[in-house]
């Protein structure tokens, strides 16, 4: 039988931040989210998700793996960031329930991105203005339905990119098709703002970002799950600083101008 664990979960009452004791039974589960919203939780692991478990028009957004003892951190396009519990989303019977029926998601916002909350783990969170910052997830704890604003932004712009901030540089990428290589160092750590600048554009906004380490160099996977990497001492003509421009991404860059594909 698998080992109880003793978890704070929190009210329901979204006007009412009370925390209550309770213990959860730790098991793994597969937490699965459509395109459109609907969550479930598979038992176990599993890496084969059946597509028919959607309904028609909707389909798979993203799948990852859980443990019914965790927090699941949720952003929003408004820059929201809501905190699920595992013990609490709709099992894998069925197509599950809306997101929407557990948090008070802003109407007119989808989900931008979903995982599971790890203590002392820090993000960079972005705009599709390319304006962002590094955020510590423990700073981003949401203790009521209507969530916690992290990231500030005004219409057309919404929150767009939130990456594990691991490394010693930032590889950013934007809808122009032009790479900037940055020093970590200059990104500011907050807990809620609009950011700075990460790279300037004349037209569109951003497409990707990632963190890496310049000893591992900067790596991209394509859709067939296969890695590139490119050192760093090949990067001098990308590598420059916070807000500049950017260039023309090396030969063989995926056209859908993404680090993961």
């Amino acid at each position: 039988m698998a080992p109880a664990a003793r978890c704070l979960a929190s009210a329901p009452d979204a006007d009412h931040a009370e925390i209550t004791t309770a213990f959860i039974e730790r098991e793994p589960i597969t937490v699965i989210l459509s395109e459109k919203g609907w969550i479930r939780a598979l038992k176990g692991h599993s890496d084969e998700i059946d597509e028919k478990g959607f309904k028609t028009g909707d389909r798979l957004k993203l799948a990852l793996k859980a443990e019914t003892t965790d927090k699941l951190l949720m952003l929003t396009t408004g820059g929201k960031v809501y905190t699920p519990g595992g013990d609490k989303l709709p099992g894998g019977r069925g197509r599950g329930e809306p997101v929407r029926i557990m948090v008070d998601i802003e109407e007119g916002q989808d989900i931008v991105s979903l995982f599971v909350y790890r203590p002392g783990q820090k993000r960079i969170i972005a705009s599709s203005a390319g304006y962002g910052f590094i955020v510590a997830e423990d700073d981003m704890i949401a203790n009521t339905r209507k969530g916690k604003q992290i990231l500030n932004v005004t219409t057309p712009d919404e929150a767009r990119l939130l990456v594990p901030m691991l490394g010693d540089r930032v590889a950013v990428i934007g809808q122009n098709r032009k790479l900037l290589v940055f020093p970590a160092a200059q990104l500011a750590e907050m807990g809620r703002g609009k950011g700075v600048r990460l790279q300037r554009y004349k037209d569109g906004g951003i497409s990707d970002l990632k963190a890496f380490y310049a000893a591992d160099g900067l790596t991209r996977t394509d859709s067939s799950g296969r890695t590139f990497t490119k050192p760093t001492e090949e990067l001098t003509d990308w590598l420059g600083d916070r807000a500049s421009a950017g260039r023309q991404p090396p030969n063989g860059f995926p056209r859908n101008n993404r680090f993961v594909g």
